[in-house]
């Protein structure tokens, strides 16, 4: 637990936003009753959901710009123990959380079928090989290195698979790598979204947030700053469609085209988060959102384990879960909107207790 430091309001509200939103979409009541917009794209395109993953990543980026400052006086030793250490931490519960509740009719569940990647698992990498190459290289290196390892991608999945959910590279490395049965089964097939080889594009996704950060810092939060933003996030969109004529705009396969298609996006809506709340000071509906923004990943990690929780308790023959969306939301609202209410428990829930925490001064860093 520490003291928060060294922030500005926008980029707690964008984190809030988004964690808001990811445990929205995460807990739906009923799948098959859920708005389009709240579901991921089947495969290539691209959706509002799609979009809530890389900004995560974009906001890691965006707060490293200011843990690395601290970063730059230390020593070599010292800065490689911080980053691997934290490394580890975040992979590892986010490898605990997919084994929890740990026990399965009284038994250990087998290590053999947990699954090994994921969503705090591809944080951990993307935070760990960002904050090494920042720490090394210059802006413009890690600029030219950004390029290559987009355009490299690019070439491995084409080079070493197709672009189908059964024969793209992604899943054959992670096949070899691994094995199917420490990988993701919810696409009908061993395949894992955040698989290793589609982490490198991820690293970009944080790259481009820790230089948004570093401007703002280095700009002052005025209008050139937005305006510079909004044409870098234009610039990056024109981009990414440009490059979805060739490789499509995927989030399972993270594709080139994918990653600058978000980034831009991001760039926008942190420009125009920095318009309203830092410049225009129109704050009164904010603080919603600064409660997720400043416990992020406590309250993102407790969202997980509360949903899975209800999914292990068993009611007649069904999950607690499915039990309070259809009695207590579907019932008497219908499908889509029960659904959709279903989650905004599930968010409002972790908000209150972000919300106790912050009153108390509470907050959780890894």
């Amino acid at each position: 637990m520490s003291k928060l430091k060294n922030r500005y309001l926008s980029l707690d509200v964008f984190r809030g936003l988004d964690v808001a939103l990811m445990i929205i979409v995460n807990s739906p009541g009923r799948g098959s009753t859920t708005f389009s917009p709240l579901l991921h794209a089947e495969w290539n395109g691209f959706t509002l959901t799609d979009l809530v993953f890389p900004t995560f990543l974009f906001v890691v980026g965006n707060s490293m710009s200011f843990s690395m400052k601290k970063y730059e006086s230390m020593g070599n030793p010292a800065f490689f123990k911080k980053v691997l250490k934290r490394t580890a931490i975040i992979f590892l519960l986010g490898f605990l959380m997919y084994w929890y509740p740990f026990f399965d009719d009284g038994q250990l569940k087998p290590f053999s079928e947990t699954r090994i990647f994921g969503v705090l698992q591809r944080i951990a990498l993307c935070y760990m090989f960002a904050s090494i190459i920042l720490h090394f290289v210059k802006t413009k290196t890690a600029i030219w290195l950004s390029v290559a390892f987009l355009v490299a991608y690019h070439l491995i999945l084409i080079g070493f698979g197709d672009l189908t959910l059964a024969g793209n590279a992604v899943l054959k490395l992670d096949e070899w790598l691994i094995g199917p049965s420490h990988m993701y089964h919810g696409n009908g097939i061993a395949f894992d979204p955040e698989g290793l080889l589609s982490t490198l594009p991820a690293i970009v996704n944080v790259i481009i947030g820790y230089l948004a950060g570093r401007f703002i810092q280095n700009n002052g939060q005025n209008y050139e700053t937005v305006a510079k933003l909004m044409m870098v996030g234009f610039a990056l969109i024109f981009a990414g469609l440009a490059w979805d004529l060739i490789l499509p705009i995927n989030k399972k396969l993270w594709t080139s085209s994918f990653v600058l298609l978000t980034c831009g996006i991001d760039l926008f809506a942190i420009a125009i988060l920095i318009y309203v709340l830092d410049m225009k000071k129109a704050k009164s509906w904010s603080y919603f959102f600064e409660v997720f923004g400043k416990n992020t990943l406590f309250i993102y990690l407790l969202s997980e384990v509360f949903v899975i929780t209800l999914f292990a308790v068993d009611i007649d023959g069904e999950s607690l879960y499915r039990w309070i969306a259809d009695n207590v939301f579907i019932s008497w609202s219908g499908g889509y909107m029960g659904s959709l209410l279903f989650a905004l428990w599930i968010m409002l829930t972790c908000w209150f207790v972000g919300y106790i925490m912050d009153k108390k001064g509470v907050y959780v860093k890894v």
